[in-house]
């Protein structure tokens, strides 16, 4: 039987730029205090019940979830999967009281007693934020139906930040903007974000450092909105960064400086036996650049995004043993970049 697909692997709807999206809902059992207050005993039977609620649950997906104790994880297990965007870097901070459920491509997780009770998300290659909300919602609805949620009819959904009132709903696009990045536009970009409800975050989110050029762009209001009118709003101005993006790429790459950079990057990817994670992130983004405006042909943006995932530290050495010195580490990165972008 061939290999499952992960979500990671694949590339979507203007995939250029945009590399992913994230629809995560916030929610919240009643009568029990949020994660902050909890003690043992509620945190398990949180637990509990949101397991019952996804075994008994009639959605189709929920019978596909695996069910994890982040106390049974090793460390390399755990940071792995926020390497691999299936889990917040907060979320992996405390490993007692705490439980995932995943589906078998990875597109679909479920944080228990993270900040809220309940983190569902949902992800999708590619500018998929209607698709991906759909998916997000329906497990919603049949968790809903058993486990009933903290709702106001005024405020929403109840949370723990305030700033998640009302939908509760944070939707993402993980965009790769070196052009923009290069130009230095992005400070005043972000600016003019922060007005209009939504902010630009580092590749892993708040507090996190941009790599490789791969940010995230998230709506920061959830009160007074619907789902809709965020999905729509963060759906226009992602059109309107890829524009902007696609524009400063084509005047980037009429600089043969910058054309031979791409060019000695792939070389360099090719041919190397040892690569670290921040090396290999600088240059796959040149590359990334090069394929985008022509200038390199015969790579897919398939490929490019499965190594995103697959060479980063912690995923490398779980899919390899699960212990690798940095050395080691470097050099089998080294190999499976060389391995998948000479063929």
């Amino acid at each position: 039987m061939a290999e499952l697909q992960k979500w990671q692997s694949r590339s979507g709807p203007e995939g250029d730029v945009v590399i992913s999206t994230r629809i995560r809902l916030a929610r919240n059992l009643p009568k029990i205090p949020f994660p902050c207050r909890m003690n043992e005993e509620q945190a398990r039977v949180v637990e509990q019940a949101v397991r019952r609620a996804v075994e008994h649950s009639s959605n189709a997906i929920s019978g596909s979830l695996h069910y994890e104790e982040l106390q049974d994880m090793t460390k390399t297990e755990l940071v792995s999967m926020v390497e691999r965007h299936l889990v917040s870097p907060d979320f992996i901070r405390k490993n007692t009281g705490r439980a995932l459920f995943l589906s078998p491509d990875e597109s679909i997780s479920i944080m228990v007693n993270e900040e809220d009770h309940l983190r569902i998300q949902a992800m999708q290659e590619g500018l998929a934020l209607e698709k991906t909300y759909q998916i997000a919602n329906a497990l919603d609805d049949a968790l809903n139906t058993s486990l009933h949620f903290a709702f106001d009819p005024t405020l929403g959904y109840l949370t723990q930040c305030p700033t998640n009132l009302g939908t509760g709903m944070r939707a993402s696009v993980m965009l790769h903007l070196p052009a923009l990045q290069s130009s230095g536009q992005l400070g005043r970009i972000t600016n003019h974000l922060s007005k209009l409800g939504l902010t630009l975050r580092g590749t892993y989110g708040e507090g996190s450092e941009p790599v490789g050029a791969l940010y995230q762009l998230s709506n920061q209001v959830s009160l007074g909105l619907s789902e809709e009118e965020a999905i729509n709003n963060l759906r226009s101005i992602t059109m309107q960064l890829v524009e902007q993006e696609r524009e400063a790429r084509t005047k980037l790459v009429s600089d043969n400086k910058r054309v031979d950079a791409i060019a000695r990057s792939l070389g360099i990817l090719q041919s190397a036996r040892m690569l670290s994670s921040d090396e290999f992130m600088k240059l796959i983004s040149n590359v990334r650049l090069g394929v985008s405006t022509g200038v390199l042909t015969g790579i897919s943006y398939e490929t490019m995004n499965r190594l995103l995932t697959e060479t980063q530290p912690a995923t490398m050495s779980l899919s390899h043993g699960g212990s690798l010195s940095a050395e080691e580490r470097d050099a089998l990165r080294a190999k499976l970049v060389r391995e998948a972008l000479t063929k």
